[in-house]
């Protein structure tokens, strides 16, 4: 609910909005999605430095940057859907789900490899339209909908690999053809100034770039961020609500499918019961990053740096020698502090 702000001119009263009143730089600065999770981001590079030698190194940063990547894309997907006012809990089985299909398929019905990536993409856009159309038919939470998904993916996920690889792990898929070609596009590295990064780090940028494009440059972007402020006012001004909210599953599934190739092309083989937990680290980084609970709020950049927050935790809780077990907790501190700070920044910047 927005404040207002009565203001009299001679003799009259005018309400005035809030959110639609004029704002210095700074306060438009401070209330951008990202602020509290890039002021957040900051304070943690520095105390990592601080404190562990061996994150000044130029390849630990590379180290980190592939950690973030993998969560960056996938942080990327169910950002927009948050935007949109959606969840999708099956996002960490459904990544593990299109690299066992990509494997499977291609293994056992002698295909190039690229052929089982590309049926691999329709049945995770398949998961994705799946989802969106019944929580668009029933009108049942997402969350209620993305969870039975999400018990269904890992079920297929374990029976179909014991079923047709006789174990829980599938077969190895290197020697096929395919292999290199498409190692090459999803998990290769390449070389900055000596030291080596992943080619997911470079996707990640793309995403993020292409997203914050779509939010902000187009009228897809005007209407996600429409229907997740409010799906029957959308409506009602004309805006395909059922068909944004479908697509924004759907590329969610895109982004599992993405991360499912690397997956695949980075280990060769992928065990079955990968992903479960997953789900929660991408809703995390969104959330850090700037997106509300309740939609139509946040960026592809807060994502992107909620996920880059995930990796500098990750990693330099390893670099400074400290229990990996306190790993959840200080992720679950970041959580709560820019929650927080989100909060604050916006708070304040509405009062000015």
């Amino acid at each position: 609910m927005s404040t207002q702000t009565e203001v009299t001119l001679e003799n009259h009263t005018v309400v005035r909005d809030e959110r639609v009143k004029e704002r210095n730089r700074l306060q438009r600065i401070l209330i951008r999605p990202e602020m509290g999770a890039g002021i957040g981001a900051i304070g943690i590079f520095i105390a990592f430095l601080v404190v562990a030698a061996p994150f000044r190194e130029a390849s630990s940063l590379a180290t980190v940057l592939y950690a973030s990547s993998t969560i960056g894309i996938m942080a990327c997907g169910v950002a927009l859907l948050m935007i949109g006012g959606e969840f999708d809990l099956s996002a960490g089985v459904a990544v593990t789900f299109s690299s066992l299909a990509a494997s499977m398929l291609a293994y056992n019905l002698h295909l190039n490899l690229w052929v089982g990536a590309a049926l691999a993409l329709v049945l995770s856009l398949a998961v994705g339209f799946f989802n969106g159309f019944l929580v668009m038919k029933t009108k049942i939470p997402s969350f209620l909908i993305t969870l039975s998904t999400f018990f269904m993916l890992a079920g297929i996920n374990l029976a179909v690999t014991k079923l047709v690889a006789g174990q829980v792990a599938t077969q190895s898929v290197n020697d096929m053809a395919g292999w290199e070609s498409a190692q090459k596009v999803f998990s290769s590295s390449f070389t900055v100034f000596g030291v080596g990064i992943r080619v997911t780090v470079l996707w990640w940028l793309v995403f993020t770039v292409v997203a914050t494009w779509v939010l902000f440059k187009t009228r897809i972007g005007n209407w996600i961020f429409a229907v997740g402020g409010d799906a029957e006012s959308a409506r009602a001004i004309g805006i395909p609500v059922t068909k944004v909210k479908i697509g924004l599953f759907m590329f969610v599934g895109f982004c599992a499918w993405f991360v499912g190739m690397h997956l695949l092309f980075a280990f060769n083989t992928v065990q079955s019961g990968q992903g479960i937990g997953n789900e929660f680290f991408y809703i995390i980084a969104a959330v850090i990053g700037g997106c509300l609970l309740t939609g139509g709020y946040g960026t592809a950049v807060g994502a992107a740096i909620g996920a880059f927050i995930f990796g500098m935790t990750n990693q330099g809780i390893v670099y400074a020698g400290w229990d990996p077990d306190w790993f959840k907790f200080f992720l679950g501190g970041m959580l709560l502090f820019a929650v927080i700070a989100n909060n604050a920044f916006r708070n304040y910047a509405a009062k000015k």
